[in-house]
């Protein structure tokens, strides 16, 4: 199995050279789907602080994960078990669990009805202060990553800005428990592409991550220690009309000497506000009809098995 390079480009670039960044990113887009942000300023000591906080929350018994799951939350908020989404069209469910964090919305703020609050871990006080950091964090590398793709599709810079103020983005942290054998036909996440917007993916320690090439190959995604993967979400596929499509990516099941290792990641999904109209800006080859970011995300929800 072969890897596909992707140059990184470094996020202070935005800052000194919006276009050259905004062509870098297009470039690595076109060809392969994702890009790969390296200087992204997110502290090491943060990352390892909550890859620290995510293994020990995936550690508890059974019993205490159990009480963490939101009831009728399609998944939204804390606690998603082992063996509930299932990638679309596909036979066999994932083989992972994880836990959503949300944003944090003031009392009585409008779009609480379609955030729900988040559910904090009881055993870890200083859970919550690091994923919000984190959280922030990846927010705000996400909203200079966007400015690049917006100069990308001869949009202004600014064009996403509002759109995903007080956005309906979340911080996923998984956990692909090791192999035990008798798996199935199940796969650490089957062969899918994302929801929203873009995603922002701090390198897990485990390899597994795969991209389907435009010529129908999967490859392995190389990418430099410490940097960031970003990719197209099925949101903005359909804002940009198909100029940027969302690539079908997986993760696949460790080779023999590697299975009985657990597998940590942390994805950020960055989205649109739960009432910004999706519409496919001039200029695509393709055309979609106007949604909502909420009907959307409903929609596709109920096609992975979380509503």
């Amino acid at each position: 199995m072969s890897a596909v390079e992707i140059e990184p480009v470094r996020l202070s670039l935005m800052d000194e050279d919006l276009a050259a960044a905004a062509a870098g990113i297009g470039d690595a887009f076109a060809r392969t789907g994702f890009a790969v942000i390296s200087d992204h300023g997110i502290p090491p000591a943060l990352i390892r602080r909550a890859l620290g906080a995510s293994k020990a929350l995936f550690a508890l018994p059974e019993p205490a994960k159990a009480a963490y799951v939101v009831a009728g939350g399609g998944g939204q908020r804390g606690m998603t078990p082992f063996g509930i989404e299932t990638a679309k069209d596909a036979a066999a469910h994932d083989l992972k669990e994880f836990w959503h964090v949300g944003r944090e919305l003031s009392a009585g703020h409008e779009l609480a009805p379609q955030m729900p609050p988040n559910v904090w871990p009881r055993e870890w006080p200083d859970f919550k202060p690091t994923m919000i950091a984190l959280y922030s964090a990846l927010e705000i590398t996400g909203q200079k990553i966007l400015k690049a793709i917006a100069v990308h599709l001869r949009l202004a810079p600014d064009f996403f800005d509002e759109a995903i103020a007080d956005g309906n983005s979340v911080l996923r942290l998984l956990h692909y428990p090791p192999m035990k054998g008798g798996e199935g036909n199940s796969i650490r996440a089957g062969a899918h592409e994302d929801i929203n917007v873009i995603t922002l993916l701090l390198g897990a320690e485990e390899a597994g991550l795969q991209l389907l090439g435009r010529d129908g190959v999967w490859r392995d995604i190389a990418a430099p220690e410490g940097s960031l993967v970003c990719n197209i979400g099925d949101m903005l596929q359909r804002l940009s009309g198909g100029r940027l499509p969302s690539t079908t990516h997986r993760v696949v099941n460790p080779a023999p000497e590697r299975a009985g290792k657990a597998r940590y990641s942390m994805p950020f999904f960055l989205h649109f506000r739960p009432d910004y109209l999706i519409e496919t800006v001039p200029g695509g080859p393709r055309h979609w009809p106007p949604i909502t970011a909420q009907a959307y995300l409903d929609e596709r929800l109920r096609e992975i098995g979380l509503l």
